[in-house]
């Protein structure tokens, strides 16, 4: 029995990748995470951070005013409970753009009484972790400098991740995961992310 098996209200679930590189791994991995939510019954928004213009983070700029995307960010992720972000691994962490974005959103605006808090786009969200690289540990090294900025934000972060390693051979023409054991893999974190969100809303 799955864990959504006999639920009937769709879970919104938010997927991106923090990568905006057309031919990203970690983009193709979300796509599969987000397919498999689906067919679980997940509600699923693609959030595609190319489509944001987020310059890098300046308190200096943010005082001449907080930029429009960065709010929309904001309403985005606080408006889904769970979360599936698959993240590229540079240098041992997390890319520089995924930092970005949460740092942004993560910054209060003062004298906006519905965002002066700033963790309120993060507050008890359910995050699977997700990541994917040519090498031989998957990306799992930016998903431990990842999992502990999430946790400070107060969001649950789900004990079960998923590091594509090999990532150059891993996917098939259409773009799908093409090892049994990687699609179990991927399919253990969306099952237990969707599990968990449900579980906090009851």
């Amino acid at each position: 029995m799955r864990h959504n098996e006999g639920m009937t209200t769709p879970i919104p679930l938010l997927v991106f990748a923090g990568s905006t590189r057309a031919q990203s791994y970690n983009r193709q991995l979300a796509t599969s995470a987000a397919d498999m939510a689906q067919a679980e019954g997940a509600q699923v928004t693609r959030l595609d951070l190319a489509d944001f213009d987020v310059p890098l983070y300046n308190a200096d700029l943010e005082a001449g005013g907080t930029p429009r995307d960065v709010v929309r960010l904001k309403e985005i992720f606080h408006a889904h409970p769970a979360w599936l972000v698959a993240a590229p691994e540079y240098n041992g962490s997390m890319t520089a753009l995924l930092k970005n974005t949460i740092d942004w959103v993560s910054s209060p605006i003062k004298g906006d009484p519905e965002w002066r808090n700033g963790t309120r786009a993060f507050a008890g969200k359910v995050v699977g972790l997700l990541s994917a690289s040519p090498g031989a540990l998957g990306g799992l090294r930016g998903l431990a400098h990842l999992a502990p900025v999430l946790m400070n934000l107060q969001c649950w972060v789900a004990p079960k991740q998923f590091a594509l390693a090999k990532a150059f051979e891993a996917f098939d023409p259409n773009g799908q995961l093409s090892l049994e054991s990687n699609r179990t893999a991927l399919h253990g974190v969306v099952d237990q992310v969707i599990w968990a969100a449900r579980k906090f809303q009851a």
